[in-house]
């Protein structure tokens, strides 16, 4: 005799089976498009970021313009934002390539010094660090990798987009193999 519940779980398992194949198949098509046409991927990656930039422009401006309790500094800044927005959002598209390359060496600027900040912050706490060696290691490499990415941000940007997608395919690959090794209920 079946009950409510084993269906109820079957059901459930079914969805999660569905959403590890689907959400694979995704990933790896995700990762084949940016090792196959790397460039390409990233332009339209920038432009959905420029589009999602003007969108939340517009919403920011009207936010702004149309809130009555909203007084001063707050109504202005967020009509500022609102144009600053959209005028990025609009220059990124007016030409997305050069806006690509911006965008890439600015995210590579943007991890190296993150990256930096890591490695100082391991070595601030080698004196609470249960194994030292390992600490000091990764600070040193965390410096190291950061003040390379400084140098050659967008050289940093590529290997980075290119582990992004490595990384897709493997992921998605596992995620579709996880989702048909489930079994229902």
């Amino acid at each position: 005799m079946v009950t409510a519940s084993d269906s109820t779980g079957r059901s459930i398992a079914r969805s999660f089976r569905t959403a590890f194949i689907v959400g694979g198949i995704l990933s790896v098509v995700l990762g084949l498009l940016i090792l196959i046409w790397p460039g390409r991927t990233a332009q339209v990656l920038t432009g959905i970021i420029a589009a999602y930039t003007i969108i939340a422009g517009l919403v920011y401006a009207a936010v702004g313009i149309a809130s009555g309790s909203k007084r001063g500094w707050s109504r202005a800044g967020h009509i500022a934002l609102g144009v600053f927005f959209v005028v990025v959002g609009v220059v990124a598209f007016a030409n997305l390539a050069a806006f690509t390359i911006s965008f890439a060496l600015f995210l590579g600027a943007l991890v190296g010094i993150l990256w930096i900040v890591e490695g100082a912050v391991s070595l601030s706490t080698i004196g609470h660090a249960r194994n030292r060696g390992w600490t000091i290691a990764f600070a040193i490499l965390s410096l190291i990798a950061g003040v390379m990415l400084l140098f050659s941000p967008l050289w940093g940007a590529i290997v980075l987009w290119w582990l992004l997608g490595i990384s897709a395919v493997a992921l998605g690959i596992a995620n579709i193999v996880r989702g048909l090794s489930m079994r229902e209920g």
